[in-house]
């Protein structure tokens, strides 16, 4: 397997994106969750990330990387699908919170991976300029969608806000999961 550099240059400027332009929804949306879920939630993040290292010397390759990133997007794309499905409500916001924590749990280990993949230093600062130019692509972006909301179209709701957001975000998305698939060739 070999990475396509420009497909994952790409990707990495949308998936940075998408952060920055979702950050704001987690407030609204994990809302009904009670404080102690959010600290069951780090530990039980902690203890997998734990584990997930004690598995590095089989993952630390390109192949294991792919199938990581492709499972995390999907994790990605499926917290947008649940909120569709189920809106605002207890069991959304935690299956939610447990989809955000669930692609929480592989970040270090795609950070180390990432950087034993794009073993080139001009590729890895690529890399890393791509993810801060699209988190202030996505971050402008979501300044700009929310102002219009509000005082374009008049919509103040936080909710209704982020229900319409999460139409950008499925698209998004979407793209992010098929330059994932674009990202990787297979030698």
């Amino acid at each position: 397997m070999k990475l396509v550099e420009n497909n994952f240059l790409i990707y990495k400027l949308l998936n940075s994106s998408f952060t920055g332009l979702s950050i704001g929804i987690l407030f609204t949306i994990y809302e009904p969750l009670d404080p102690e879920i959010y600290s069951v939630g780090g530990m039980v993040l902690a203890c997998a990330m734990l584990i997930i290292a004690k598995f590095y010397h089989r993952l630390l390759n390109i192949k294991s990387f792919y199938w990581i990133t492709l499972f995390v997007e999907m994790i990605m794309l499926l917290t947008i699908v649940v909120f569709f499905a189920i809106q605002y409500s207890f069991t959304s916001a935690l299956v939610i919170y447990c989809g955000y924590q669930l692609t929480f749990i592989f970040g270090g280990y795609l950070f180390r991976a990432e950087t034993l993949v794009a073993n080139r230093k001009e590729l890895l600062s690529k890399i890393d300029v791509n993810k801060q130019v699209g988190y202030l692509v996505g971050l402008g972006a979501s300044f700009v969608f929310y102002k219009t909301l509000d005082l374009g179209l008049e919509i103040t709701d936080p909710k209704e806000q982020i229900a319409i957001l999460h139409y950008f975000l499925i698209l998004l998305q979407s793209i992010i999961l098929i330059l994932v698939l674009k990202s990787f060739r297979l030698e």
